[in-house]
Formats: C-alpha cells, structure tokens, sequence
C-alpha cells in the first residue's frame, strides 16, 4: 500500500497535462494544452472557459479541507523558484500592506502587524502547472482575518492582489476565504526566504502554484473581476485553477 510520501513522489512526476486532468472538466484544459499557438486555441479558449469556470466554482466546497500532512513529510529541496521579473529588494522593516476597494475599513498594515494576527501554519501540498509538486509547511495569516477587519461590502466577488514585482492575480472570494487560505510569512518553521516571496506571499492547498502571488503588497476587493485578470491568465492559462 502507498504512503502519503509515495503518493505525493507519484504526484510530482505528472505531466502538465495530467495535473490539468484532474480538475473538473479536465479534459477541456488537456485539450487547450495540446493545442499549440494559433487561432483554434484561442476559440477554444473563449468558448470553454467561462463553462469551465463554472463548472469548478459549482464544484468548489468552501467549507471542505484539503490534506495536510505531518511535518516529516516535508519535502524543503521539492519547492522549485520561479521568478517572474526578478526578485524584488524590500525592507521588511519598511513593509506595508495596502488592502483597499470595496471595503468598509481600508488598511494600511505593516509585518509587525500582520505578526501579531493570530496565525495558522498548515503543512500542505503545493502543486505546480509545469508538473511537480512539494509539501510545504507554511505560517502565516488565513486572509479571512484581512477580511474581518477590512469589511467587504455588499456585492464583493473576487479579490485582487498586486506584487512588488509587477506580477498581478485575482482569486473567487469563496476561495480566498477559504480556512486554508494565507497570506505566509513563514515557510518549513522559519522565516519566509526572499526568493519564496518574503516578506509575504499567498499559500492554499485549492490552487494551483501560479494563483499563489509572491511579494503582495497591495489587496484589493472588488465587485467586478477586471479585464487584467492575472498575468498568467491574460495569456491564456486557466483563470479559477482550483485542486
């Protein structure tokens, strides 16, 4: 019989297009994959992906758990570094978080304060597009409690979150109130490594890696997903990449 450490080995060594199987409608993603450049991908995008999103949302249970697993499962040399334009140079003393939209108590916070937060660490998998997987114990704060003190408004749908980097991704609010849903500070019981996303990063066991922003600095909730929806998904990857 598979342990959980031989399932998870099993798992890192699928293909792009495996992973995209095993979400709902997956099919639809493996063909979108197959497709190469050209204007049939991009028919096919258009066409499927609203059906596709749907699909996954009705899916989606907000209130079940993905696995965590023991710490000695972690696997600290399996989460690879992708870099999106560099790494960014901030001072974690000089740090501050802008949570802004449509909420009734805008917030200015800065790693002190998102410290003294209650804090959850959850040893998850993480699970990357390209085709590897790791486990990784993460700390840091649920963004539930960014949105109980920030107050969406009536008629909020999506959150929004912009990086140092330049890099940019929005997220269901049903998934980022998700219990396993963070904003991670701390990676494996130490601080967060630059090259990981420090001074804080998104971390869920619901989403795919490219969902996850390194280095957020900005959060925005919103009634209306924009038409810059992530920067992956602006060229054409999957917008909800729920697991």
């Amino acid at each position: 019989m598979l342990t959980e450490y031989d399932r998870d080995k099993a798992m890192s060594k699928f293909s792009r297009r495996d992973l995209l199987r095993l979400l709902p409608v997956g099919g639809i993603g493996a063909l979108l994959s197959g497709c190469g450049a050209g204007g049939l991908e991009e028919v096919i995008h258009e066409v499927w992906e609203p059906f596709n999103q749907r699909s996954e949302q009705l899916l989606f249970n907000p209130q079940k758990l993905a696995p965590e697993f023991p710490e000695s499962a972690i696997q600290p040399q399996e989460l690879l570094v992708n870099t999106f334009r560099g790494t960014p140079l901030i001072d974690p003393a000089r740090y501050q978080l802008s949570v802004a939209g449509a909420v009734a108590q805008p917030l200015v916070l800065t790693l002190a304060d998102l410290k003294a937060l209650q804090a959850k660490t959850m040893t998850i998998r993480h699970v990357c597009v390209e085709g590897w997987a790791a486990i990784v114990q993460w700390t840091g704060v649920p963004l539930r409690e960014i949105a109980r003190l920030a107050q969406p408004q009536p008629g909020v749908r999506y959150v929004y979150f912009e990086s140092a980097d330049g890099y940019y991704e929005s997220w269901d609010l049903p998934s980022a109130l998700h219990a396993q849903t963070l904003l991670a500070y701390g990676k494996n019981g130490s601080d967060l490594p630059v090259d990981n996303g420090a001074p804080l990063r998104l971390a869920s066991p619901i989403k795919l890696g490219y969902k996850q922003s390194k280095w957020v600095v900005g959060i925005r909730f919103l009634r209306d997903l924009p038409v810059t929806q992530g920067y992956w998904e602006d060229r054409g990857y999957e917008w909800y990449a729920g697991l």
